[in-house]
């Protein structure tokens, strides 16, 4: 089958791998001069595979003043007058209750378990260098509280593999002793020792290498921008870009918080509006003063990672629109955060600061499958999951699209609702806590 994927992402290339692998002929364009370059260039680096719950959360409704207010808050709103972001705000703070927290947590779990699978092959492949380690990951807390009501959550979120720990501040000192200097400040950290690390834009690099050298390549086209998808008699027929129309079988739409604006003509309203995320990545200069750990400080939401000879720092979400400016009040944040933990032993003269649009559903699931338009499928809105997420979802999508077995259920994931644009959809898809997305960069 010739299939053209739009987005070369992490979301898009993991997708043209597997479909590659399946032994279909694929064709990527991306917008920008490289592959990965958008969400996926500078993310956090951690491969959470247990730690998947949404942003939508009960507890944030204590924390909205702070959203408008404070300055260093972990997710900061700005309000514009976009109805796109009022009517996402709103499907989100719909989402925001313990029921549907839960079924978005035992949606996940079964894809990130079957991402983790295909990570691990990966990185078991010498071709597959993306600065992959097993490391574990340590959350530390500052208040007795919250680290009391994660303790009480270990139970619930239990599995078969490796237990979790939980560690009193001495213990976490012990693990990772680069946490000294802010022990004073901690109560304790629950460790997850088979939570993984990588580099996230080098493993899109080694998809792109391994799409060019098949046997059959993919054709990748770069700076290249889809301007439509064109259909025949109800079905997809091509996609249309600023260079050349791509005839295909089939097109998957995987280009991120660009996928609104291209399919919005075709009546299929996604529920995605970016979350912009920060990041740092200053060289470590001193090995014992830096960690070995991923390390996530639960109070600001910030993770540490080392990546290669760097540290990768990252974190808050900043509901403001589609500008991917890297504000430098955020960046000065990550900056000053990370000085106060590890001091010198990061060099923070060199931060290679960088901020990116991570496409959100308001309740935290990805949608993955059919558009409703025979031919035109879907892998997006993975939001702040989607290098955890990638390889299981594009394992699923290549499944999906031969209506072979699915290795995971996908209802959850599925596209439903009436069509765009009526009154009787805005309250259908409201009442479902999800939002209709209109407009874009």
């Amino acid at each position: 089958m010739e299939i053209c994927v739009v987005g070369g992402g992490i979301i898009g290339l993991a997708t043209a791998w597997y479909l590659q692998r399946d032994g279909h002929s694929v064709s990527l364009v991306e917008s920008r001069e490289s592959v990965g370059l958008g969400a996926s260039q500078a993310n956090g680096g951690q491969l959470s595979y247990r730690y998947i719950a949404p942003l939508a959360d009960p507890a944030l409704f204590a924390g909205y003043p702070r959203w408008l207010l404070g300055r260093d808050a972990p997710v900061r709103l700005r309000l514009r007058l976009d109805p796109a972001q009022w009517r996402w705000l709103l499907a989100f703070l719909r989402a925001c209750n313990h029921r549907d927290r839960a079924a978005s947590i035992a949606a996940l779990a079964p894809l990130s378990l079957y991402s983790r699978q295909l990570v691990g092959d990966l990185a078991a492949d010498p071709a597959f260098d993306f600065d992959w380690r097993r490391n574990g990951k340590l959350i530390v807390y500052r208040e007795r509280r919250a680290f009391a009501a994660a303790c009480r959550g270990l139970a619930a979120s239990a599995t078969d593999h490796e237990p979790q720990q939980v560690l009193d501040v001495r213990a976490c000192c012990a693990l990772e002793p680069a946490l000294a200097r802010v022990a004073p400040a901690l109560v304790g950290g629950i460790f997850t020792p088979d939570e993984e690390v990588g580099d996230c834009l080098a493993l899109c690099r080694a998809f792109e290498r391994g799409l060019r050298m098949a046997a059959t390549p993919t054709r990748i086209l770069l700076s290249e921008r889809a301007q439509s998808i064109e259909l025949s008699r109800g079905r997809f027929r091509s996609v249309r870009t600023d260079r050349r129309t791509i005839t295909a079988d089939a097109c998957v739409i995987a280009n991120g918080v660009l996928a609104g604006s291209l399919l919005r003509p075709l009546g299929i309203a996604l529920p995605l509006y970016p979350l912009k995320g920060y990041s740092i990545s200053p060289k470590v200069v001193r090995e014992d003063g830096a960690p070995v750990v991923s390390v996530t400080d639960q109070g600001r939401r910030i993770v540490y990672a080392r990546i290669g000879d760097r540290l990768r720092v990252a974190g808050m979400a900043d509901i403001v629109g589609y500008d991917e400016t890297a504000r430098a009040d955020r960046i000065a944040t990550l900056a000053r955060e990370a000085g106060r933990w590890f001091g010198d032993a990061v060099d923070l003269s060199d931060l290679q600061a960088w901020a990116g649009l991570r496409p959100a559903t308001p309740g935290g699931t990805p949608i993955i499958g059919a558009s409703g338009i025979d031919g035109l499928w879907l892998n997006v809105g993975h939001g702040a999951l989607g290098f955890t997420l990638a390889a299981g979802s594009a394992g699923l999508l290549a499944a999906q699209l031969v209506d072979r077995g699915t290795p995971v259920p996908d209802r959850p994931f599925a596209l439903t609702g009436p069509p765009a644009g009526s009154a009787r959809a805005f309250a259908s898809v409201f009442g479902r806590g999800r939002a209709v997305e209109e407009g874009a960069r």
